[in-house]
């Protein structure tokens, strides 16, 4: 059984599609999914499911998680315990493995980029990022974005999504593929329009490919919008891109693109920490608290 987040919720297994039945039976398997694992009490599953829970609410849970039981492993023996969705006290987990989850690869696939960009592994790192952007069908978990229990989860993969945008782009230019790094710089400012850092790469993608005038027609725009939706100037790094576009200083077809990294640790499936790009060196008793409170807030929906 395979699921899929990054869009509308899907689960498949090795005939196709699945019926998830109703939208409540996908809220519970949704929220098990941005659990990672980890345990969801039923008190909090009632109270992510309705403003005002009604009689009966944890009986309703109950047929939900039943009726999902069936759908995902339809082949197990009656009376057998699950293996999927399990019971836990005191709530339900689901024990997906890692790469059966959309989510969870990309997230590796963005991290397993980093290294290979470091190496100079470009053209593996642009095939890698390829295939995890590919995997994006809309927002993460869709029909459930606007939900307090999704919203932070939705929000981290869409910046994850953005890391991967940039990295992507490092491997393009290191490729002399500026061209091919457009379209999707494109999209991401058109959607982020004040991140000051897609700017960036958009113009700097546009002058290595050639176009000098629409490198600085988009700073011109980058600048217009800081100004109309935030009342600020460009930081530093735009003016200087700027500058050096206007010199068509020899640095901007010579110098890497600066790398992209992780502003935030992740989340792994299972809550295990995993090395960041770039770890915080005697830190590790800090981080390993940092990441085991924020793992149980998502968890528990704190």
């Amino acid at each position: 059984m395979s699921f899929g987040v990054l869009g509308p919720l899907t689960a498949r297994n090795e005939h196709g599609p699945v019926d998830l039945k109703g939208l409540r039976h996908r809220a519970v398997l949704a929220r098990l999914l941005i659990a990672r694992g980890r345990v969801v009490p039923v008190a909090r599953l009632v109270d992510d499911l309705w403003d005002e829970p009604p009689k009966g609410a944890v009986g309703a849970v109950q047929t939900f998680v039943g009726a999902l039981r069936k759908t995902l492993e339809p082949d197990r023996p009656p009376r057998t315990p699950a293996r999927l969705l399990v019971t836990a006290e005191p709530g339900y987990a689901l024990r997906a493995d890692p790469g059966t989850v959309d989510a969870w690869r990309f997230e590796a696939a963005v991290d397993a980029a980093a290294p290979l960009l470091a190496e100079g592994r470009a053209e593996e790192a642009r095939l890698l990022l390829d295939g995890a952007l590919g995997d994006w069908r809309g927002p993460a978990y869709a029909e459930f974005a606007d939900e307090h229990w999704a919203r932070a989860e939705a929000g981290r993969l869409d910046e994850l999504r953005l890391l991967a945008v940039a990295r992507r782009t490092e491997a393009a230019l290191g490729l002399g593929q500026a061209a091919e790094a457009v379209p999707g710089l494109e999209a991401a400012v058109a959607e982020h329009p004040l991140r000051e850092d897609g700017w960036r790469l958009l113009a700097l993608a546009l002058y290595r490919a050639g176009r000098q005038g629409d490198a600085l027609a988009a700073l011109r725009r980058a600048r217009v919008t800081l100004r109309t939706e935030l009342g600020v100037d460009p930081g530093p790094a735009l003016r200087e891109l700027e500058a050096d576009i206007l010199g068509q200083a020899a640095r901007l077809t010579t110098t890497p693109v600066a790398p992209a990294h992780r502003t935030h640790p992740a989340l792994p499936a299972g809550g295990q920490r995993r090395s960041p790009a770039h770890p915080f060196v005697g830190r590790d008793a800090e981080l390993t608290a940092l990441d085991g409170a924020a793992a149980d807030a998502v968890a528990t929906g704190r």
